[in-house]
């Protein structure tokens, strides 16, 4: 694979001296012929004959182009002249004959699973000598030390095959090169800037939030970011119905023309059973970055509506679940999330993992303890990812759906507690204590920055709205 080459500041590259010393010396020797025929030319008139032949052949060139391009110039072209505009012209023929120095040529390896530096290093034909010299002398020779699947290294060898750099590509946007200098490596990051352009999608639940926005075009990630910001006033996995909408605002990052990832959510919102929640990314005073609505309260609550990726939930419309033991749809002291096996779940809120472990109606279960009052419990995990005593904040991972204990198919069991009493998961969130706001004084400037978004997802409404009518007028055409 070829790299384009980048050289060390203050030095010339590898490789490189020779083509330039050759271009160099045909050009002066080019222009050593023409001060030699120039210093020949017999000069008329006590003016030319003080003039030296340097001065001279900058008289010539001046001259040279008009009759090398064949014009049509006064007077006979004297023998003197003719020669100097074929030296040109040599000069000219032979600059552009010569081929332009070869790129240099890079072994890429890309990093697989169960690889390490010392691997790559012998793969490409290097010793562990080279691996820690690179590591130990470069400055940021350690990160090196930290690869992962998917990024690559790439070798230059000199012209006496040994290394002479690396290149540790870490994503499209990030690499660090290090080159061979006296006594060890130098190492330098180099980023590249995304072109960021802004974009929008509107989706119409027809089964679930998921489907719906892979349809509109959203990416899976993005589908998430969306949710997580309205993780604390909407359960996606139990609250959306057909025919509820969203709009969303945000960024995407193209490389050389294609879209590299998706970038930053500026504005969303939800309409759910007609109650319509809007979120805008607000940078404020201090340079905290945080979600709020129009009226500035924080969309970061306390405790997630849904402890679990709906993401892997391809329908949501039955909320009322059999009991599989019992086969009777009978009352919970919490509630049921039905998901494949598998599916990430998640700490309600921050606090501390207070029990961790296994019971036969249980299954594998994780307690968690936020502040004094309240608790929570996920029973018929498949796996646990947290332990006893071990702290973790909202939306970590702390096990993934499964059906251990007194369960016959894969689904999540989620309990809140209130003081030591069993309170419904779905209710509760209305009597905890109300989320952060803005202050006062913050509240015009942060007005003034959410305005053009604003503006922009009404226009996405009334879009939608007005396509949508126009769509029904059309079906009752006849």
């Amino acid at each position: 694979m070829i790299f384009r080459k980048h050289a060390p500041r203050g030095a010339t590259p590898i490789g490189d001296r020779q083509g330039i010393s050759h271009h160099h010396l045909l050009v002066v020797a080019g222009l050593s012929a023409l001060v030699a025929i120039a210093a020949v030319v017999t000069p008329s008139g006590d003016v030319k004959a003080k003039r030296s032949p340097a001065e001279s052949s900058i008289e010539a060139l001046e001259t040279a182009p008009s009759l090398a391009l064949g014009e049509n110039l006064a007077g006979p072209v004297s023998a003197e002249e003719a020669e100097i505009v074929d030296a040109v012209a040599r000069v000219d023929e032979i600059v552009a004959a010569e081929p332009p120095a070869a790129a240099p040529v890079w072994d890429e390896f890309i990093v697989q699973s169960g690889d390490n530096l010392s691997l790559l290093f012998k793969r490409a034909g290097f010793s562990t000598a080279d691996v820690y010299r690179i590591v130990h002398t470069a400055p940021q020779g350690r990160d090196l030390e930290r690869i992962y699947p998917g990024q690559s290294l790439a070798f230059l060898r000199d012209d006496s095959g040994d290394l002479a750099a690396v290149k540790h590509t870490i994503d499209p946007v990030q690499s660090v090169f290090y080159r061979r200098m006296d006594g060890g490596f130098s190492s330098e990051r180099a980023v590249r800037e995304p072109e960021l352009r802004q974009t929008w999608a509107t989706v119409e639940i027809e089964s679930s939030l998921f489907l719906a926005g892979r349809d509109a075009g959203m990416s899976s990630n993005l589908i998430m970011e969306v949710a997580t910001i309205f993780g604390g006033v909407v359960d996606f996995v139990l609250d959306p119905r057909r025919g509820d909408t969203m709009e969303v605002l945000y960024e995407e990052l193209y490389l050389d023309g294609d879209k590299y990832q998706d970038g930053k959510v500026i504005a969303a919102s939800f309409t759910n059973r007609g109650e319509r929640f809007n979120a805008y990314r607000y940078v404020d005073s201090q340079g905290m970055t945080s979600y709020y609505n129009e009226e500035g309260v924080s969309m970061r609550k306390a405790f997630l509506m849904a402890p679990v990726d709906f993401t892997r939930i391809s329908s949501n419309f039955n909320p009322r679940r059999l009991h599989p033991i019992y086969k009777t749809v009978r009352p919970h002291n919490g509630t049921d999330y039905a998901a494949p096996r598998g599916t990430p779940v998640f700490a309600a809120g921050d606090g501390r993992v207070v029990e961790a472990g296994y019971t036969r109606a249980n299954g594998n279960y994780v307690f968690i303890q936020h502040g004094e009052r309240y608790t929570t419990k996920y029973l018929h995990l498949n796996k646990r990812k947290v332990k006893t005593g071990q702290r973790v904040v909202q939306s970590q991972v702390i096990g993934t759906v499964g059906s251990t204990g007194a369960a016959t198919g894969p689904h999540l069991h989620y309990e809140f507690l209130v003081g030591g009493v069993h309170r419904n998961p779905r209710t509760i969130h209305k009597s905890l204590p109300k989320a952060k706001s803005l202050p006062e004084a913050e509240m015009p400037r942060f007005q003034l920055a959410i305005g053009e978004a604003s503006t922009q997802l009404a226009q996405l409404r009334a879009d939608r709205v007005l396509a949508m009518e126009q769509n029904a007028s059309t079906s009752d055409a006849p």
